[in-house]
């Protein structure tokens, strides 16, 4: 059974604004250095999954810039793109759909397309494993990343703790918890951060679509009959944008008994938002994440980020300054999930140029 990679990439990253935008999104920048997020994605693949089995679910908006940015070898028919954005379980939902109809059944791996991932032979072999189990059995699978911290921005998987071995059987999953609870969390030993990477083969998922979320399956019915005939733009058109909006963890994770876990502990980071840069680069003896040209006196714990300009501080801390070439962000550290927010006034009061 062949093994596909499916990249989910149309989100929009507003919580990296004003860098991340609607045309270039997170997933389409240099944020490390070494190249953009989305090829580093495709790159540690290598090993387990052919790039000409890569397929990338991004929406609309992007897809004309994804096909030109992403590397070479990824073929320009496996880049999906969404008329509507309706969250991950349509996006899964399509993506399963497209290789049962156009190739038959085959183990998918389903990754975000923004992670950091710093051990990516330690990846490898936990990804083969998930490939595994998925293959033999009709398991969902997914990857939950040993805790580090108490952090209160990831959501959490909590798994049977007297089975032995790698793979344990799904408790349940929490959303994110106040700090008071993720510290109990991690002092109990049997929680693990929710990654949102998945293994399942295709036919599974959908028969889990057809039991839990029947309305989203028979969306998903009607594009796979339009496949591979002349209707199958046209019907993916009209069908999509109707699709319910749910979370395949909402949808689907937290309702079956059949999930599993793998547990990873390979240097992952989601760097879901400008607090979390220090995955990415190291900081100065003052502790501040600095990129571009900066002058900085008596300043500390900061992350200072231009694009073009020279930016200078005097006497700051626990700030976040990023710079571009029509915006300047400033925001209290602890305040970066909030960023989110002022790109939901921008769009209120109707400043698109902005996004």
């Amino acid at each position: 059974m062949k093994t596909y990679g499916v990249i989910m990439a149309g989100g929009s990253g507003t919580r990296f604004w004003p860098l991340s935008r609607k045309t270039t999104p997170k997933q389409l920048l240099n944020l490390s250095g070494n190249g953009l997020m989305i090829n580093e994605t495709i790159d540690r693949m290598n090993g387990f999954i052919k790039k000409e089995n890569i397929f990338i679910v991004t929406n609309k908006d992007q897809s004309d810039k994804m096909k030109a940015l992403v590397e070479d070898g990824i073929r320009m028919d496996h880049i999906l793109s969404e008329p509507a954005v309706r969250n991950t379980s349509a996006c899964i939902g399509y993506a399963a759909m497209e290789i049962i109809k156009k190739y038959g059944d085959g183990v998918m791996c389903i990754f975000p397309s923004d992670h950091y991932i710093k051990e990516e032979e330690s990846f490898s072999r936990v990804l083969k494993e998930a490939v595994k189990v998925a293959e033999e059995s009709d398991r969902l699978v997914t990857i939950g990343i040993t805790p580090t911290f108490p952090s209160t921005g990831y959501g959490y998987i909590q798994f049977d703790e007297t089975q032995a071995g790698i793979i344990r059987n799904v408790e349940r999953f929490v959303e994110k918890p106040n700090h008071e609870t993720a510290v109990k969390y991690l002092k109990s030993g049997d929680f693990l951060w929710n990654s949102g990477m998945f293994v399942w083969k295709a036919s599974t998922i959908i028969e889990n679509f057809k039991r839990f979320l029947p309305r989203v399956y028979n969306d998903i019915i009607k594009i796979g009959d339009a496949m591979n005939t002349i209707m199958e733009v046209d019907t993916i058109n009209e069908v999509y944008p109707n699709i319910p909006s749910i979370s395949i963890d909402y949808g689907i994770m937290e309702r079956s008994d059949e999930v599993v876990v793998l547990e990873g502990n390979f240097g992952w980071n989601d760097v879901g938002s400008w607090d979390m840069l220090g995955a990415l680069y190291d900081t100065d003896e003052n502790g501040n994440i600095i990129k571009g040209e900066q002058i900085n006196l008596e300043t500390s714990n900061c992350i200072s980020y231009s694009d073009n300009r020279l930016i200078a501080t005097i006497g700051i801390n626990n700030t976040i300054i990023v710079e571009t070439d029509d915006v300047v962000l400033v925001c209290a550290k602890d305040k970066a999930q909030d960023v989110k927010k002022i790109v939901d006034i921008i769009k209120m009061q109707g400043k698109y140029e902005y996004l």
